[in-house]
């Protein structure tokens, strides 16, 4: 009996070499995983080192801006402390300024009076440190009449307009003459009739004796017209009370050409209160006047507060050991 053929069908076939090459593939594909999988660890491994490194010099820097840091922060922190230790210094020094003056607490005031006390005591250094450079010889020697050894003099002049008008450059004349005969001197000053000072910024302190300081007394003396009640009464007055001092020798000049007060006797019973006879006799300052024969310009009716003038001040120079000069023109 003939056996049949057994046919092979081609889809069979077909599906086994599809199953094969699938297999084929997965270990192709783990073949090559297996191999490259190595280099990537290696390399990975190289980046976190070199990441590693930089991460560790950045901490080194930052350990050392730290530490600048941190020196600095001291630093500002030990100023901190100078600067608040200042503080309460200055605080403390004002408390005891407080209490020193009055309990209002007037700073200006605390101020304004360390301020005198110290301009004061400077003014008390020149004088010490004039008076050692002072070389004059102190025996009684006179001018024209007029005694000339006063250490300190006083000008009061009459800025009345009467003596502003017509007897002015006289007036500058005879303040530089006054100035020559005495060529050295501890101290100056220029006060009108009225008591007010010529240089307000040296008001009751002497203005210094030098050559710069006399010509600044004439240059101002030019133009200087200060109101006056032609009296030199308060004038006198305020040059004694305020400038007298036991150990000076002081000199008034009174430059004037009338007087309009009501009593000659009152004004000479207050000069001879306020410069008083010391133990020695003698008062306390000189007085010395020149008149001005301005008013005798006038009629006669009208030459009265002249004549008094002239009298007035011969009286007071008599009884304050100085001297009154009488001129006989207002013109120089």
């Amino acid at each position: 009996m003939k056996k049949k053929k057994r046919t092979v069908e081609t889809t069979s076939l077909s599906f086994l070499d599809a199953i094969a090459c699938g297999f084929g593939a997965i270990i192709l594909l783990l073949v090559i995983v297996k191999t490259a999988q190595p280099m990537i660890l290696e390399q990975t491994r190289v980046d976190l080192e070199g990441i590693v490194a930089q991460l560790q010099q950045q901490l080194v820097k930052i350990r050392g801006e730290t530490t600048v840091l941190d020196r600095t922060l001291n630093t500002v922190e030990q100023e901190q402390l100078t600067l608040e230790e200042r503080v309460a210094r200055m605080r403390r020094l004002l408390e005891q300024l407080r209490g020193q003056f009055d309990s209002s607490g007037d700073d200006n005031r605390a101020i304004a009076a360390l301020e005198k006390q110290l301009e004061a005591a400077r003014q008390e250094l020149n004088e010490a440190q004039q008076r050692f450079e002072y070389k004059k010889p102190f025996e009684d020697t006179t001018v024209g009449g007029i005694p000339v050894d006063s250490e300190y003099i006083i000008f009061i002049i009459d800025t009345s307009g009467s003596m502003y008008n017509f007897a002015w450059d006289l007036v500058l004349k005879k303040i530089e003459e006054t100035l020559d005969v005495h060529p050295t001197v501890l101290g100056i000053q220029v006060l009108n009739d009225m008591g007010e000072y010529m240089f307000p910024r040296f008001a009751n302190r002497w203005i210094p004796d030098t050559p710069a300081r006399r010509q600044a007394i004439i240059q101002r003396l030019r133009t200087w017209n200060a109101f006056s009640n032609s009296s030199p009464v308060e004038g006198i007055n305020k040059a004694i009370s305020t400038f007298y001092a036991a150990d000076k020798k002081i000199s008034l000049y009174v430059f004037g050409d009338e007087f309009t007060g009501h009593s000659i006797d009152e004004v000479v019973g207050t000069v001879d209160k306020i410069n008083r006879v010391t133990a020695r006799g003698e008062r306390l300052v000189r007085i010395h006047a020149v008149g001005f024969p301005v008013q005798f310009m006038r009629p006669a009716p009208q030459q009265t507060t002249g004549i008094r003038f002239a009298t007035l001040m011969r009286i007071l120079s008599q009884r304050n050991g100085g001297t009154f000069v009488g001129l006989n023109s207002h013109r120089p």
